[in-house]
């Protein structure tokens, strides 16, 4: 689609822009800006992502413990030290524009000759009380990165499928009790990660059960439940509640445009390429992520220098490796 002719608004190009601040992002910022290329992160909340609510990040390789917000600002420090710029605005459109992308904010039109999308995803929330003010203070959706803090203790797992049988599994190396707590009579999950999750003497299935409220003053304390069949309301004490009911990418404003997959994540191959040229796509956002700090890192990494390759390649013609295109 071309450029609104319309009320045109006066647009600014860049080489590449980043659409999301994660570590994707930074990542992609960092490697952009220092290969010299005119770079531009546009932001619409706190840079970081969802390692900005992590109270300790104790498995980002060569860092033994950090604070979430902390690594984030370091990784934006060093980026914008190369000369990346950072806005802090919302994308309402991406549209494409020649041989170039055009990305729309509130503010103002920005052409990009590259453009990498690491708007990452949004865990789903159970929505009940104390989850969002306990939310790194207990109240957890990733087990990789927190299950260490709770060795010895009770916690609780929410939801029924893969994932949360996955976490489960791995919370119990750390936990003294994992009670799972499903609203259904049955799982979700494949056979196999049932097997698993039964025979664990370390987890307890709690069915036709929803939590209700998660308690705790400054840190999860018990977890208010209702059994869904019964209606009997009842206290958990709980050191923990992991919640693993899925999650959606931040990928609205690019459906039409590329390849997804059924749950809205971006198709790309190893260069972190998408079927449109000149878009990337890196971290949360794309199909089959490990779901990671170190491994959004790599992907940003990964698709700047992707992204390096094609402006030189198409722009300035100049001879090098170029990646394959992602094929059909």
């Amino acid at each position: 689609m071309a450029p609104e002719t319309n009320n045109q608004r006066d647009s600014t190009e860049y080489d590449v822009v980043i659409i999301g601040g994660g570590p994707a992002g930074l990542a992609a910022g960092l490697y952009a800006a220092r290969g010299r290329h005119k770079t531009l992160l546009l932001e619409k909340g706190v840079v970081g992502g969802q390692i900005s609510l992590t109270e300790l990040v104790e498995n980002y390789p060569g860092v033994p413990s950090v604070n979430g917000f902390d690594l984030a600002q370091t990784m934006l420090q060093q980026s914008e030290s190369y000369g990346m710029e950072t806005e802090y605005s919302a994308v309402s459109a991406v549209e494409r524009a020649g041989e170039k992308w055009l990305v729309k904010t509130d503010e103002r039109d920005i052409v990009a000759k590259a453009l990498i999308v690491t708007s990452g995803a949004e865990y789903n929330r159970l929505g009940v009380p104390g989850e969002e003010r306990l939310t790194g203070k207990g109240v957890s959706y990733c087990a990789t990165c927190d299950a260490a803090f709770f060795k010895g203790l009770d916690v609780a797992v929410v939801g029924g499928g893969d994932a949360a049988m996955d976490e489960g599994l791995f919370t119990s190396r750390y936990a003294d009790k994992v009670s799972v707590i499903h609203r259904r009579d049955e799982l979700r999950a494949s056979a196999i990660l049932q097997d698993r999750a039964f025979a664990n003497p370390k987890m307890d299935f709690i069915w036709n059960t929803v939590v209700e409220e998660i308690m705790g003053d400054g840190q999860v304390t018990a977890a208010k439940v209702r059994d869904v069949v019964t209606g009997q309301r009842r206290e958990l004490p709980l050191s923990a509640v992991f919640i693993f009911i899925g999650q959606h990418p931040n990928s609205d404003f690019m459906k039409g445009l590329v390849k997804m997959d059924n749950g809205g994540h971006m198709i790309v191959n190893e260069w972190m390429e998408t079927d449109q040229p000149g878009l990337f796509a890196a971290g949360d956002v794309r199909q089959n992520s490990a779901r990671q700090v170190a491994s959004s890192v790599g992907d940003g990494v990964t698709a700047a220098i992707a992204a390096d390759h094609y402006i030189t390649n198409k722009f300035t013609h100049a001879a090098g490796p170029v990646p394959s295109a992602v094929s059909e």
